[in-house]
């Protein structure tokens, strides 16, 4: 096992001696130690900080893994640099009567898939926007419509409908009214 992954493996007959009891672990683990993928990460690490408590017939885990992570604005392509917690609330039981819940080892419980997958759900992200009132850029012309309008016809215009434009253009005419005899 990765040294730093020790935290993660806790000795479940010391902490079911007696329910209630419990245990922290609050520690940085290196996000390749968990296989994260680490190109969108701000930092190389994730942040875990989770409760493990015991219960009469099992053990409860819960808490938080904080993933800090960069990318690029969708619209505008500036870069993005935020933070993501994903709460952890996870039960494992003795003798497991639910197929979702997992079964307790015999002497350790390992957090290292919980974490994983917290890591890997907070990396799981749409692409964000760097504000969110970011006008992005000109399909047209390119130009940054954060630092300002382009001077582009902002109606996009289809050549199909171009004779219809031009009537459109043309003066209404005013049609009087036809008086009966």
């Amino acid at each position: 096992m990765i040294p730093s992954l020790r935290p993660l493996r806790l000795n479940t007959v010391e902490l079911l001696r007696e329910p209630g009891s419990e245990r922290r672990v609050a520690i940085a683990i290196p996000a390749t130690d968990l296989d994260v993928p680490t190109e969108h990460l701000d930092r190389d690490t994730v942040e875990v900080d989770l409760v493990a408590r015991s219960t009469i017939d099992g053990i409860t885990v819960t808490g938080r893994v904080a993933v800090a992570w960069r990318d690029e604005c969708r619209r505008c392509l500036r870069p993005v640099t935020a933070s993501t917690t994903v709460e952890v609330d996870e039960v494992y039981q003795r003798d497991a009567t639910d197929p979702d819940v997992p079964t307790l080892g015999a002497d350790a419980l390992d957090l290292v898939p919980v974490v994983r997958d917290a890591a890997l759900l907070a990396l799981d992200h749409v692409p964000p926007l760097c504000r969110d009132d970011c006008p992005g850029w000109c399909p047209t012309c390119g130009a940054d419509l954060a630092e300002g309008p382009c001077g582009c016809d902002a109606a996009p215009r289809d050549e199909r409908w171009a004779a219809l434009d031009a009537l459109r253009v043309q003066e209404p005419h005013v049609h009087e009214p036809r008086v009966e005899d």
